[in-house]
């Protein structure tokens, strides 16, 4: 009788992220979507979580969470548990994914214990205009150490693969779009006071390299009608950018603050009249994924990150006058203009930021370290 040989599941850890169920952005929610899609092929699958409580590792789908307790939530408390998952990581023989380059000095512990690592070059942080010099700085350093540290890095951006390409060989770097889920309905009762179709909608923190104020001058002196409706975290008594951005905006500007719940976020961008996209730094950003995927039509900051994931039906200014006229093209375009707009953004979607083909290539790629 021939005796069957047992292999061994596939296995990975995610780091880098808050944890899942997703609950904070973009990565939280691929890590969810990526860790679902792997156990359902087979894998084991550890994600670890930022938590304030001591709690002991517990199965959600499929997926084991390994919570690691650090009080606060400050940056300092990020890098510690970033720290503390990293030591973990070390004791088990899953394939180590880091999501984002912030802390890849830790990595060298990757490489003194032999152990093979992914990791998801995430943006151009160093870059963004909201932090100090130092923290640029250690960003920077972090993003070389993560290129040359890791023994594979994705990219989700062709131009954030072309610029890391600039520090290690091609063969190093798999370029893998972010996803989303298409938005093809959503409750427009969610949305009051808003009235569906008569909006503007930005989603996204409130800093200067996602071009707000230019945005909120703009249209505000355009004189508008329809409403601005801004989603995120707004503080002008403690922020002076919030602060100057709240004296440029007129009646017709709306502040909603943070909005977490899925519902009420597909209501907002799939009865929006566009979106809005100010983000001038970043590769391929979760919140233009996601317009694009509820068939909006997209004004966006024109940069070369913004106009691949975009394309070139979507409308693109570099100030905030260049924005009123875009907007103003809009507003005033026939229904058949807007609706031609939609099936654009509808199809650009489909073609790029599916999650079933996303999620395929990441497997392929963790499929191919994990065997080296």
């Amino acid at each position: 009788m021939q005796k069957r040989i047992q292999t061994k599941p596939a296995s990975l850890a995610i780091l880098g992220t808050r944890g899942i169920p997703a609950r904070h952005g973009g990565f939280e929610t691929f890590a969810e979507k990526l860790a679902i899609f792997l156990v359902g092929n087979g894998w084991e699958v550890d994600v670890y979580c930022q938590t304030d409580r001591r709690e002991e590792p517990y199965f959600w789908n499929g997926v084991r969470l390994v919570p690691i307790r650090v009080p606060g939530d400050s940056a300092f408390s990020t890098m510690v548990f970033d720290l503390l998952a990293t030591l973990h990581c070390l004791k088990n023989d899953r394939l180590p994914l880091i999501l984002g380059y912030n802390t890849a000095v830790l990595s060298i512990f990757y490489r003194l214990t032999g152990r093979r690592s992914v990791m998801n070059m995430d943006g151009v942080e160093w870059q963004r205009d909201r932090w100090p010099k130092y923290v640029k700085a250690w960003f920077w350093f972090n993003e070389r150490l993560g290129c040359y540290l890791s023994d594979h890095l994705v990219a989700d951006h062709p131009e954030i693969a072309r610029r890391l390409a600039m520090r290690v060989g091609a063969n190093k770097i798999s370029f893998i779009a972010y996803g989303s889920d298409p938005i093809l309905a959503a409750d427009p009762m969610l949305l009051a006071p808003l009235v569906p179709g008569q909006y503007g909608l930005l989603i996204g923190r409130i800093v200067p390299e996602n071009s707000i104020l230019e945005i909120v001058r703009g249209w505000t002196r355009a004189g508008f009608n329809q409403r601005l409706a801004v989603v995120g975290a707004f503080d002008p008594k403690d922020y002076a950018y919030h602060a100057a951005v709240n004296e440029a905006a007129g009646e017709s500007v709306r502040f909603l603050g943070p909005v977490y719940n899925k519902a009420n976020l597909d209501a907002l961008r799939l009865h929006a009249l566009f979106h809005i996209h100010g983000h001038r730094v970043g590769g391929t950003n979760p919140s233009l994924v996601e317009a694009l995927g509820a068939g909006s039509p997209i004004i966006a900051h024109d940069n070369c990150y913004n106009r691949w994931v975009a394309g070139e039906h979507a409308l693109y200014f570099k100030d905030d006058s260049e924005f009123a006229l875009a907007c103003r093209e809009l507003v005033t375009s026939p229904a058949e203009r807007l609706a031609d707009l939609r099936r654009a953004s509808r199809a650009r979607h489909a073609e790029a930021f599916q999650w079933d083909r996303i999620l395929a290539s990441y497997e392929r790629v963790l499929l191919e370290w994990r065997k080296q």
